[in-house]
């Protein structure tokens, strides 16, 4: 019972120092945020952030480790290669899905004060499995163009997405982006 009491009051701490964060780099880049601004605005004392803690960039870092395990997963188990010879749409809904679930924090990491390095490690995730699968069909050495187009565009329309004020769903953006890597932009 104890434990759990702990556990409980360990997630509502770090939910809070996270909805801090959050709220502070709406406005401010993340260099410019202190540990006792932050823990002033979640209403908890230093000692406490530094139980968890050794820093905001250490903060930052686990929040990216803890997003990016659950990323890693959704990308192993849906970018396949027959996802990407057949359609994407499944990996598609699956990473706005996850989008969605972590709206707030992502659209923080992506912002104008957010953190370029969780964009760039999105990116590089993609392309590497993409590389593997590419190079298991044995594909021609024009994929890295294929390869950057597809991840840019995609990261592109994601940041949009989590930009807009009133979102389509991840079934809509899903069906959007899916048809768009499979027709292109341009009509028939």
């Amino acid at each position: 019972m104890t434990g759990n009491k702990t556990d409980r009051r360990v997630r509502r701490t770090k939910s809070l120092l996270m909805q801090g964060l959050i709220q502070l780099m709406e406005t401010k880049d993340v260099k410019d945020i202190s540990v006792k601004e932050l823990a002033d605005l979640a209403d908890i004392n230093r000692g406490t952030f530094y139980l968890h803690y050794s820093d905001v960039y250490d903060m930052l870092s686990q929040i990216e480790d803890e997003l990016f395990t659950e990323f890693n997963e959704i990308i192993d188990r849906t970018l396949t290669p027959d996802s990407v010879l057949s359609s994407p749409r499944a990996t598609l809904f699956e990473v706005f899905t996850f989008l969605e679930r972590h709206r707030d924090i992502t659209q923080a990491m992506a912002g104008p004060h957010g953190d370029l390095a969780f964009v760039n490690r999105m990116k590089d995730l993609v392309k590497e499995h993409l590389d593997s699968i590419w190079a298991a069909g044995q594909a021609s050495g024009n994929n890295r163009y294929a390869e950057a187009f597809v991840v840019s565009g995609c990261v592109g329309v994601f940041e949009t997405w989590l930009r807009d004020p009133m979102p389509p769903s991840p079934e809509t953006m899903a069906e959007i982006c899916g048809r768009l890597l499979e027709k292109g932009i341009l009509p028939p």
